[in-house]
C-alpha cells in the first residue's frame, strides 16, 4: 500500500511522510542533503506510526527499514 501511494505521489495518511530523510548515521550511501524522503509504512496495532518506513532516493531507489533506521534493505 504504501508503495502505490508513494507511485501515485499520494495521498498519505501521515503527515510527515515525504518529508526529508537526513540519513546522519549514514547507514544508507551518502547524498546531498534533500536526496532522500521518508514514509511511514503502517504497524498494525500502533498507536502511532510505528517504526516502519520506506526511505526513497531521488535516482527510484527504494530502501526499507523495520526498525527506525537501524537497518536497511535496498527493494528496489
Amino acid at each position: 500500500e504504501t508503495l502505490r501511494r508513494i507511485d501515485n505521489d499520494g495521498p498519505f495518511p501521515y503527515a510527515n511522510d515525504g518529508r526529508i530523510f537526513q540519513n546522519r548515521e549514514a547507514r544508507l550511501p551518502r547524498r546531498p542533503n534533500g536526496y532522500y524522503r521518508e514514509y511511514t509504512v503502517p504497524t498494525p496495532g500502533a498507536r502511532d506510526r510505528g517504526a516502519r518506513r520506506i526511505v526513497t532516493g531521488r535516482e527510484g531507489e527504494r530502501y526499507y527499514t523495520a526498525d527506525h533506521y537501524r537497518r536497511f534493505d535496498r527493494i528496489r
